[in-house]
């Protein structure tokens, strides 16, 4: 059985550490960071193994510190099986049980100073009611036939929902009413979402809006996206998560949410549409 990859990748960021001091002792991780060109903090979260470096980042690391060839391909074999583990434990973590991945979830979160979600198909996560998030975990479970822990994972996401209130992080939610509409969650419990949206809308600490129907996207989206710090990209598909730290590609995602926030409605304008989409909900006579 494959270990659990986040102890490997803990011992791998030391190891990260390990090549700097031993190469130059005064050159600080931020100090690298600024001969590397990165943000402030990323060498600090790498090396704490808080952020996976790529392939080229490491490249890059290997370079600046003129680190031997021999010790260099160690490391990005060593890099390299470390992501073919993350790939098998999140699929042995869905195959286990929801809860499992909400916590998952929730780390990548409390280390984040800043969360932006789009959901093109579902509610996101972080506003889901629990008669909702109990109808999405029993939907996926009864598709990959696994995942009965819903009681749980229902706890989870609930607990997970805590962040919202944090003054101290930026959280940007997109859902596009088509969601909203969508006979994959009875109407009934749309209905207890929807006025659940409209509650989110009054936060403070969370901007939420709403693509409607009609708007003119930059592109077809085929799935939903999460960006965390504006570095971490996550998107889950049918079948399993994929994650990268590439800037190219998440240059691609952070383009498109600032693309979707010109056609999304907030504020009062967003109430209005869940205020609408809510009436045709309710039962007639």
């Amino acid at each position: 059985m494959t270990e659990d990859p986040t102890s490997r990748l803990l011992a791998f960021a030391d190891q990260l550490r390990q090549h700097r001091v031993a190469h130059t002792p005064k050159l600080t991780g931020k100090a690298l960071g600024e001969l590397l060109g990165w943000r402030p903090m990323k060498v600090s979260l790498i090396e704490r193994g808080r952020q996976a470096i790529t392939e080229p980042e490491l490249t890059q690391w290997a370079r600046a510190l003129d680190m031997p060839e021999d010790v260099f391909n160690g490391l990005l074999q060593e890099l390299r099986a470390i992501r073919l583990d993350q790939s098998e434990w999140k699929y042995r973590l869905r195959r286990g049980g929801h809860e499992a991945v909400q916590h998952s979830f929730a780390a990548i979160e409390q280390a984040a100073g800043k969360i932006v979600g789009v959901e093109t198909g579902v509610v996101p996560g972080l506003v889901q009611t629990p008669a909702y998030a109990r109808a999405v975990f029993e939907k996926n479970a009864a598709f990959r036939g696994a995942g009965a822990d819903v009681d749980a994972a229902v706890a989870a996401r609930m607990e997970r929902q805590q962040i919202n209130y944090d003054g101290s992080k930026t959280i940007e939610l997109l859902v596009f009413e088509a969601c909203l509409h969508s006979g994959v969650i009875p109407a009934d419990i749309r209905a207890g979402q929807i006025d659940r949206l409209i509650a989110v809308t009054y936060l403070h600490t969370v901007r939420l809006g709403v693509v409607p129907l009609d708007a003119e996207l930059p592109v077809p989206l085929l799935h939903g996206f999460w960006l965390f710090d504006d570095e971490l990209l996550s998107i889950e598909v049918m079948h399993t998560e994929l994650t990268t730290s590439d800037p190219d590609d998440v240059a691609i995602y952070t383009g498109l949410v600032e693309d979707l926030w010109e056609v999304a409605e907030e504020g009062d304008q967003a109430r209005a549409m869940l205020l609408r989409i809510l009436g045709n909900l309710a039962p007639s006579g």
